[in-house]
C-alpha cells in the first residue's frame, strides 16, 4: 500500500464510544466500549479509487465521517496532501473542506428542501470563495452542467426532481469547489439498478475529466467491481483483505472476502467460494482474538487468543487472516 502519489494516508485510526457514560451507566456491569473503527490503514493515489466495502455495521460510514472529520477519531492520524488533518483548528479545517468533499446515501436529506437549486449548489462558493451575483450563477450552470444538468433546473426545489436527479445535483454541490478528494458514502444505493450504472458512468467520466479521487463506500460488490482501482474489505471495524479490484475478485484470500464474493456472484470465478454462518461479531468489547473466529470455518487454536494483523501476503496483496485461502 505504499506510493509516492499518495493523496490520503489513513494511519491507525480509531473510533470507540464508552457506553458506559451517561444516564444508564449504573445499569450496566463494567465498562462497555463499542469499537466502531478499530486501528485501520489505508491510502489512496491521486486521480484513484478505493473502494470500502463490508456488511452494514462495520463501520464503513464511520471512516467517511472520520476522513472528513465530521467526528473526531479516538486515535490514529488522517495525513492529506501532506497535512495531519487531526491537528487541525476548526478556522483551518474549515479552509481545507474545499479540498475534500462527501457525497451522501439519501440525496433528499442532504438537500435543503426550502432552497432552490442555485441557492443548494452555490452556497459552498460563497462561503469558501464569497462568490455572489453572475459569478456564483454562471459556476454553479457549469457544475450543473457536467452532471447533466442545465440552467433550467436552477430554479427549482428538491422534490421536483426524481432520485437520480438530486444524487446529480448532489454531485453537482461537491464539485462547486473543484475538490482533490470526494468520499462517497453509498452514494447509489437508494437508487434503481438502471439509475445506479448511469450515476456511476458519471463517477467515471467526471474522474477522467477532472482528475478526482474517490473513497467509494458501499455494500454491493457489483458496484465495487465497477468502480474501484483498489478495494478494501471491512469486518467489525478492521480492514482484513487489501489489494487491486482484479485481484480481489480473482483471487480474494481471507475467508470472509471469499464469502462475500460467493453470496453476491455464486461461482462466477470458477473458484470454490464458502459461506459464514451466524451473526456478525458485536463491537461491543469485541472477543479476544480473531473477530471472525465464530463464524469462520479454518479457525484454528492460534484464532482463539490472537487478533491477526493485515500482512502482506503477494506484492500489493495484504490480509489479516492465520489461513490465507491460498
Amino acid at each position: 500500500m505504499e506510493s509516492g502519489q499518495d493523496l490520503l494516508t489513513v494511519g491507525g485510526i480509531g473510533k470507540y464510544f464508552n457506553l458506559t457514560q451517561g444516564i444508564f451507566s449504573r445499569m450496566l456491569n463494567g465498562e462497555r466500549i463499542l469499537k466502531a473503527v478499530d486501528r485501520i490503514s489505508f491510502r489512496i493515489n491521486k486521480g484513484r479509487t478505493l473502494g470500502l466495502v463490508g456488511e452494514s455495521g462495520c463501520g464503513k460510514s464511520t471512516v467517511a465521517r472520520l476522513i472528513t472529520r465530521l467526528i473526531k477519531p479516538t486515535f490514529g492520524n488522517v495525513i492529506f496532501k501532506g497535512v495531519d488533518l487531526l491537528g487541525l483548528t476548526e478556522k483551518e479545517m474549515l479552509s481545507m473542506r474545499k479540498h475534500i468533499q462527501m457525497i451522501f446515501q439519501d440525496p433528499y436529506s442532504s438537500l435543503n428542501p426550502r432552497k432552490v437549486i442555485e441557492k443548494i449548489v452555490g452556497l459552498p462558493l460563497e462561503i469558501h470563495f464569497q462568490m455572489r451575483g453572475k459569478d456564483r450563477r454562471q459556476r454553479v450552470i457549469e457544475v450543473l452542467q457536467l452532471v447533466g444538468m442545465g440552467a433550467d433546473h436552477m430554479d427549482r426545489y428538491p422534490h421536483e426532481f426524481s432520485g437520480g436527479q438530486r444524487q446529480r445535483l448532489a454531485i453537482a454541490r461537491s464539485l462547486a469547489l473543484n475538490p482533490d478528494l470526494i468520499v462517497c458514502d453509498e452514494p447509489v444505493s437508494a437508487l434503481d439498478v438502471s439509475i445506479q450504472a448511469q450515476i456511476l458512468n458519471l463517477f467515471r467520466k467526471l474522474q477522467d475529466e477532472l482528475g478526482l479521487t474517490y473513497l467509494f463506500i458501499s455494500h454491493d460488490l457489483g458496484v465495487v467491481e465497477h468502480i474501484s482501482n483498489e478495494v478494501a474489505v471491512m469486518y467489525a471495524g478492521r480492514i482484513v483483505e487489501y489489494s487491486s479490484t482484479a485481484e480481489i475478485f480473482s483471487s480474494a484470500l481471507h475467508p470472509y472476502t471469499q464469502s462475500l464474493i460467493s453470496a453476491r456472484f455464486g461461482d462466477r470465478n470458477e473458484r470454490q467460494r464458502y459461506s459464514m454462518k451466524g451473526e456478525i461479531v458485536s463491537p461491543i468489547n469485541p472477543p479476544k482474538g480473531c473477530r471472525l473466529q465464530r463464524r469462520c470455518p479454518f479457525r484454528s487454536e492460534q484464532c482463539i487468543d490472537n487478533e491477526p494483523e493485515l500482512r502482506e501476503i503477494s506484492g500489493g496483496h495484504f490480509v489479516a487472516c492465520f489461513n490465507p485461502l491460498v
